[in-house]
Order: structure tokens, then C-alpha cells, then sequence
């Protein structure tokens, strides 16, 4: 059986791999790897080095090279944390031939929390390297962070974005080439920090001490006040049928949700909050509209939430695959817009709120058919309290009628 070792070189050093590291790399036929992962790294004459990155890649060359029988793996930093391994060791699992080893290296966390001589169990960790970070959100959450970047401009960019939803005074620590001869550690607050250059290899650590006071909406729970968004003259789904909505699209923090006839955006925004590592597609015709969701999404913090002009299904076919959908405006566009959900993804979750009984019976149809599982229709009809002399009357406010089900696709969905 062929042996496949792949290791953790830590923030760069060549000095930093272990004994076991470096007994493998001795003992190999083939040693393989980022160019910054190599750079340093003693091979032997005999062993084959190539400089690659992508997971399929490597792959090939490790099916090519028939001859080889112990091959290592080297990757920049940690395996364990925001590492390609996990996707190579995925990517050779169905080889019965292949035997993979993990030797964990010096993670950039563990690195910086040396260098700072303070401990790291408590750290949160993020990664803005290729990806979508919702810094604003991680910021509402308190606590450290440790964030992984890329690029020269991305701690100037994010301690703006920290400055500009009142958090310029959090503790930014930037460490640029950390391990090399010409390591730098920057600590300040993120309105110090804005707008400096820093070094593309760098690591974050920024450290909030607790979320804005003109913060909005500070709870867990779903559920806003109506009274606590921007207003206009955009119709706008009530506090208690928005609570019951949420509870029925059963939404995770990383899922995409789609909020087609988003109106004022209020859906979008509860829907935002819970699911802030993901994001928000707030689809709606009307310019005002529009308008009302972006200046309510700031006013909420929500950077996740992105205000789409257009007219469902034709706004929608751009939109990323969707994990939840919800339908608050269809302009009679139903049955095509469930249709443009179930095409993206097989097994989304869908509600569909209904005020009049034709919506009703036609939602009750698509969403309890064949393609469809877990159906359920309930009405939500609520009263609150209003005062009338020194007594208070329970006042009616609209019934409305929740449908929901999950795309009953297969295992193959696209989600």
C-alpha cells in the first residue's frame, strides 16, 4: 500500500516543522506543494519536488507518478485550520491503495498567541481568504477573533467597515509575515488601522468588547417590533407572522436565503440575523422598496442582506442556490417562482405566506404535491393590546396563512 503524508508546515519557517515532518519528507519519493510551502525545506537529491496547490492537481500527479510508494503533502500553516487538506484527504479516501497520514504543523493562531504571550482557547475563527466575511456580524458577537485574510488591503477594508457600524474601537492586531526575518505585529484600534497597507500574508486578531449601543436589535430571538424599522409606504409582513415564518424555514447561521417580494426588507433582516455567515437575497420590484431595504439593513448591521431590483422568476435566475425561500410577494408569479427555487435546489425550504384564499389555495397545491415533502398550513391570527380610556382592548390584526414544505428532491439535489 502506497503512503500518503501530508503536513502542516506552519506560517512559513522552515525551522518550525517537526521531527516527524521532516523524518517523512527524508524517507519520500515525491514531495509536493505550494512554492511558499517548499521554499526552504531541505528535499533530498532523489525526491521528486513539485510545486502545486489545487486539490485536483495533486491528485493527478499523484495517479501519475505510477513509481512513487511514500508521497508528501505540504501545506502552508496548519492542516487543521481553514487548510486544503481536508478536501485532499476527501479527494484520496476512495483510493483503497492509499494510506494518508496527517502530521499537524504550527498554526498562525498558536504562532500569534506566542508572539503575544497570552493564551488562545477562547479565540473565534474566521476566514476573509477567498471568502465572504460578515465582520460587522462578528463584531455583534463580542469576543476575539482570530481572522485569516489575504491581500495586501484587507485589514485596512475590514477595520473600515468595523469603523463605519461604530466599532472603531475595537483591538486590531495585524501580523504580516509572520515566522520570517521581517515579521511585523501592528496593535491598534481599528480606526488606527484603517486605511494602512499592510503585507498580503498576514493573519487578524481583533478583539471586541461587546456590541453598539445603538444596536437594534440585540436579542437571539426572532420576532422584531414593527416599530423598530424604517417605514414607508411599502406593505411590510407583522411581528408575530414573521416570528412564525422564521420558525417554519428552519434556518441555520451559514444558509443562503431568498426573500422574494422582500417589500421593506423585514423578513430579510430577521432572516439575516440568524443566518449571518450566510446571506440574504432581498428580491423586490418596487425603486421604494428597494430603497427601504438597504437603509434598513443598515440601520441593523446586516451586511449579508443584498438588495435585489427586479421582477421574480426573471430576477431570481442569477441569484446563488438558495437553502430557504421566502415568497412574501408573487404578483401572481407563484407557481414560476417555486419552479426557479426547486431548479436551483431540490430539497429548498419554501414558505409562503397567504392573506387571501385564492393565494391560499394555490399555495396549498403547489407546495403539498408530489415534489414536495413535509407540508404544513397553519394561521397565524394574533391581537395585540391597545388602550382605550384607563382599560386596554385586544385588537385584531389581519389573519394571514403560513405554507411550507421542503423540495423533496434526492440525495442529488443541489444542496
Amino acid at each position: 500500500m502506497r503512503k500518503v503524508t501530508i503536513i502542516g508546515a506552519g506560517p512559513g519557517n522552515p525551522d518550525l516543522l517537526s521531527r516527524a515532518a521532516l523524518d517523512a519528507i527524508d524517507i519520500a519519493d515525491v514531495v509536493i506543494g505550494a512554492h511558499r510551502a517548499l521554499v526552504g525545506i531541505d528535499v533530498p537529491p532523489h525526491v521528486v519536488r513539485c510545486e502545486l496547490v489545487k486539490t485536483a492537481d495533486i491528485v493527478a500527479a499523484l495517479t501519475d507518478a505510477a513509481s512513487w510508494q511514500r508521497a508528501v503533502v505540504v501545506m502552508t500553516g496548519d492542516v487543521g485550520l481553514f487548510s486544503g487538506a481536508r478536501r485532499l484527504v476527501e479527494a484520496l479516501s476512495g483510493d483503497a491503495q492509499v494510506d494518508v497520514r496527517i502530521i499537524p504543523g504550527i498554526s498562525s493562531a498558536s504562532y500569534l498567541a506566542a508572539c503575544l504571550a497570552r493564551p488562545w482557547q477562547d479565540w473565534r475563527f474566521a476566514s476573509a481568504h477567498g471568502v465572504a466575511c460578515d465582520i460587522v456580524a462578528e463584531a455583534e458577537r463580542a469576543g476575539e477573533l482570530f481572522l485569516v485574510t489575504s491581500g495586501g488591503e484587507d485589514p485596512s477594508r475590514l477595520s473600515g467597515e468595523l469603523v463605519q457600524a461604530g466599532f472603531g474601537d475595537a483591538r486590531v492586531t495585524v501580523a504580516e509575515r509572520l515566522s520570517y526575518p521581517d515579521e511585523r505585529i501592528t496593535c491598534a484600534t481599528a480606526s488606527e488601522i484603517a486605511g494602512q497597507t499592510f503585507d498580503d500574508l498576514n493573519v487578524m486578531l481583533i478583539e471586541f468588547a461587546g456590541g453598539v449601543a445603538s444596536s437594534r436589535w440585540p436579542y437571539a430571538s426572532s420576532g422584531i417590533p414593527d416599530e423598530l424599522f424604517i417605514r414607508g409606504d411599502v406593505p411590510m409582513t407583522k411581528q408575530e407572522v414573521r416570528a412564525v415564518a422564521l420558525a417554519k424555514l428552519r434556518l441555520t447561521a451559514t444558509d443562503t436565503v431568498w426573500d422574494v417580494g422582500a417589500g421593506t426588507g423585514s423578513v430579510s433582516i430577521e432572516a439575516a440575523l440568524v443566518a449571518r455567515a450566510g446571506s440574504v437575497w432581498s428580491v423586490e420590484r418596487n425603486a421604494a422598496g428597494v430603497r427601504l431595504i438597504r437603509e434598513n439593513a443598515d440601520a441593523f448591521g446586516c451586511g449579508n442582506v443584498h438588495a435585489v431590483p427586479g421582477v421574480a422568476p426573471d430576477a431570481l435566475a442569477k441569484l446563488p442556490v438558495p437553502d430557504a425561500v421566502f415568497v412574501g410577494g408573487s404578483a401572481g408569479e407563484l407557481p414560476s417562482i417555486v419552479e426557479a427555487a426547486l431548479e436551483k435546489n431540490s430539497q429548498v425550504r419554501l414558505c409562503v405566506p397567504c392573506v387571501t384564499v385564492e393565494t391560499l389555495t394555490e399555495a396549498c397545491a403547489l407546495l403539498s404535491g408530489s415534489r414536495f415533502k413535509g407540508f404544513e398550513a397553519c394561521q397565524v391570527s394574533a391581537a395585540r393590546a391597545e388602550a382605550v380610556g384607563s382599560h386596554h382592548l385586544m385588537k385584531a390584526q389581519n389573519p394571514v396563512f403560513l405554507v411550507s414544505a421542503r423540495g423533496a428532491g434526492g440525495e442529488g439535489g443541489a444542496r
